[in-house]
C-alpha cells in the first residue's frame, strides 16, 4: 500500500484489494469460499465441473443472488465512459452490469504436472489462448541483452522468498513461451474451480481474467533478466512471468504487511524450491524503489492501483461509492509517482509496463503522457501490431487518442502504415469488455529507457 494520507489508508487498501480479476472466478467477493477446492485429481476437478452443470455440449450456470450495483458509482461512469469509449460504452456496461457473463482464464503452472488439467479443459470446450500464429515475437525464446550491472544480494530491504518443494520436477532451465505458457479460455463463461493452498504442496494452474496477462507479454522477460513487479500483490503477474521465463531475479515488491503476507504465500503456492534464490520479496514504498535501486533491473512491471472498475461499481453504499470516486481523483497523482521510480529502477535500454484495471483515461493514457512529459529519457512503444491486431479475436482493443479517447471513431483492427504508430497510439492500449469478448478492463503501455 502506498499511504496518500492517514485518514485515506483504507480506501486505498480497499482499491488494492479489489484486484480481484487475478485471484478468483467467483462474484461477489463473499462468495469466493463457495468455489475454493482442494488440490484433487483429475477425477474429482471433473466431478467437480459436472456438479457446476457444465458439460462438453451445453452450459448451465447456478446463479447465486448478485449485488446490486451502486446508483451513484453507475452514474459516474455513464458520464465519463460514454464520452471516453463512446459507442463501446453501451455494450460495455452491458457486461460490467452482468457479472454471470464474465470469462475466466486458465493459466497451467509449469513446475506442476498439469496433463489431467489439460485434458479436462479440452474436453470442457477450453482452447489454449496463445497459439505460435499469434504473437510470433512474444514466443521467440531467444535471450535478450541481460543487464551487466551487479545487484547486491545483501540489500535489507529485500526478503529471501522460501518456496515449498516442488510437487513434480521441471529441470529445464531454458523455457520457451511457445512450449511453457499455457492458458486456456472458454468461449462461454464457465467457472472451473479453483485450488486452495496447501503447505508443501504446488497448485497446477492460476485463475484469472485473461486480459491480465497482457501486462506480462508486452514485458517480453528472456532468460537471465532481472525483473521488478512493482507493485506485486496478490502475485498472479509473477506467477505469470514465471511462467513465461527463468529471470535471473523477480523482485516482487509490497509495501501493505498483509498484502504481502498474501503475494508470499500465491508465490509459495506456485513456485518450486529450487526457485527460492531467483524470487525475492520487497517491502519499499514503491515511489522510492528507483532511488534506492537505481539501473538494476531490465525489465519493470507497474500493475498500479487503480479505481478497478469491476468492484468499484459494486460498492456496498452510496456513501462508500462516494468515497471512492473522491479518491479516484486522487489516484493519478500515485500512479505517475510509482511510473517515475520505475522508470529510475530499470537500466538504459530497459523497459516499463504500465497497467491498471481500469476503464478511466485519466488513470491510463493521461498518466503516461504526464510521465513522458516530466521524462526525456522514457519512450513509448506501440503495442499495436505487436499484441492488438494478432489478439483482436479474443480481446476487443482500443488505442489512445490525442484527446485520450475522446475521439468516437471506433478503430479498425489493421495496419495503418504507421499512422497507429503515431505518438499518441503509442500511449498505450485499452482492453473493454464486450459481449462474447468480456475479458477486460485493462490497459497497457510499455516505454523504454533511451540508452
Amino acid at each position: 500500500m502506498y499511504p496518500i494520507t492517514l485518514n485515506k489508508v483504507n480506501i486505498v487498501r480497499r482499491a488494492f484489494c479489489f484486484k480481484f480479476q487475478e485471484l478468483s472466478p467467483t462474484f461477489p467477493l463473499c462468495l469466493w469460499s463457495c468455489n475454493v477446492y482442494c488440490h484433487t485429481s483429475a477425477k474429482d476437478v471433473l466431478q467437480l465441473q459436472e456438479q457446476k452443470g457444465t458439460s462438453n455440449s451445453q452450459v448451465t450456470k447456478r446463479r447465486k443472488k448478485q449485488r446490486p450495483s451502486c446508483p451513484l458509482v453507475l452514474n459516474h461512469f455513464d458520464k465519463q465512459y460514454s464520452e471516453e469509449l463512446g459507442d463501446l460504452w453501451a455494450p460495455a456496461r452491458t457486461v460490467l452490469l452482468d457479472p454471470h457473463s464474465w470469462q475466466y482464464g486458465v493459466m497451467l503452472n509449469r513446475f506442476s504436472s498439469a496433463k489431467d488439467i489439460t485434458q479436462i479443459l479440452q474436453s470442457q470446450g477450453f482452447s489454449s489462448l496463445l497459439l505460435q500464429s499469434d504473437i510470433p515475437t512474444l514466443l521467440s525464446s531467444g535471450p535478450s541483452e541481460v543487464s551487466s550491472s551487479a545487484y547486491e544480494a545483501g540489500n535489507k530491504s529485500l526478503q529471501q522468498l522460501h518456496c515449498i518443494p516442488e510437487c513434480s520436477p521441471n529441470n529445464r532451465t531454458s523455457p520457451s513461451l511457445s512450449q511453457d505458457f499455457q492458458c486456456y479460455i472458454h468461449p462461454y463463461p464457465v467457472r472451473f474451480p479453483s485450488q486452495a493452498h496447501r503447505p508443501g504442496h504446488l497448485k497446477q494452474y492460476y485463475l484469472l481474467n485473461a486480459a491480465s496477462l497482457l501486462p506480462v507479454l508486452a514485458l517480453q522477460v528472456r532468460d537471465g533478466e532481472k525483473v521488478l513487479d512493482l507493485c506485486s500483490a496478490p502475485g498472479g503477474k509473477a506467477i505469470a512471468i514465471m511462467q513465461c521465463a527463468t529471470p535471473e531475479l523477480l523482485c516482487c515488491n509490497e509495501l501493505d504487511p498483509h498484502r504481502r503476507a498474501w503475494l508470499s504465500r500465491t508465490l509459495e503456492s506456485f513456485l518450486p524450491h529450487s526457485l527460492s534464490t531467483k524470487v525475492i520479496v520487497s517491502a519499499q514504498d514503491g515511489r522510492s524503489f528507483g532511488q534506492s535501486e537505481s539501473r538494476v533491473y531490465d525489465k519493470v512491471l507497474v500493475d498500479a492501483p487503480c479505481s478497478n472498475d469491476r468492484s468499484w461499481l459494486y460498492s456496498s453504499s452510496s456513501q462508500k461509492g462516494e468515497q471512492q470516486l473522491k479518491e479516484r481523483a486522487r489516484l493519478p497523482a500515485l500512479q505517475a509517482q510509482l511510473l517515475k521510480s520505475a522508470l529510475l529502477a530499470v537500466r538504459p535500454g530497459g523497459v516499463v509496463v504500465y497497467s491498471t484495471c481500469t476503464l478511466s483515461s485519466a488513470e491510463n493514457y493521461a498518466v503516461v503522457e504526464t510521465v513522458l512529459k516530466d521524462c526525456p529519457q522514457a519512450e513509448p512503444e506501440d503495442l499495436w501490431d505487436e499484441i492488438a491486431i494478432p489478439l483482436s479475436k479474443y480481446f476487443t482493443f482500443r488505442p489512445a487518442h490525442p484527446d485520450h479517447g475522446q475521439t468516437l471513431q471506433k478503430p479498425s483492427l489493421q495496419s495503418h502504415n504507421g499512422t497507429v504508430s503515431c505518438y499518441h497510439h503509442r500511449l498505450g492500449i485499452l482492453v473493454v469488455p464486450q459481449p462474447g469478448k468480456t475479458w477486460g478492463p485493462m490497459f497497457l503501455s510499455r516505454i523504454r529507457r533511451k540508452k
